[in-house]
């Protein structure tokens, strides 16, 4: 039976659908995972063409993806869930009484998160080409981290009790 794994973010139209993406194209046949995401406050809209032309560069293309809001039956469903940001780890304890890892440590064991545009450029508007750059970087980093975090995806077995 395939593992299933929960990506989390804020909207569901960037890092956690980056990574769902990176983990689905980059698995070998016969899937080893059932790669899903969600947002804590997703709501729907579009996926920005600029995230959509770094995935389809990579070899995968989100074009039909569906933002959707994170649940108790997407959180019932899956076997590990992996926040990308530290609000959206505590999000996931208050809520649900669990404590995530973040994409991060899975990958590296570095308990980091990856921050969305406006964490990272809070006046991200007054330089859309370093904006741009900066979420190009983001999707080249998830990608580029899927080897390492399924490598170390053994080490992350189950969900834990709260501390």
């Amino acid at each position: 039976m395939a593992r299933s794994i929960l990506f989390v973010c804020t909207g569901n139209v960037f890092r956690s659908m980056a990574a769902e993406y990176a983990l689905r194209a980059q698995q070998e046949e016969p899937l080893a995972y059932y790669v899903e995401s969600a947002g804590i406050e997703a709501k729907p809209q579009k996926v920005h063409p600029i995230i959509l032309n770094r995935l389809r560069l990579k070899g995968t293309d989100p074009s039909a993806h569906t933002p959707r809001a994170l649940t108790q039956e997407l959180i019932q469903r899956s076997d590990l869930i992996i926040a990308m940001g530290l609000g959206h780890r505590e999000f996931v304890r208050s809520k649900f009484g669990l404590n995530v890892p973040l994409f991060n440590e899975v990958a590296f064991g570095e308990d980091e998160p990856v921050l969305d545009l406006h964490e990272a450029l809070p006046n991200w508007e007054r330089d859309i080409v370093e904006a741009r750059e900066y979420v190009e970087s983001v999707i080249d980093h998830i990608w580029n981290s899927i080897p390492a975090l399924v490598a170390r995806l053994p080490q992350f077995s189950g969900q834990q009790p709260p501390r």
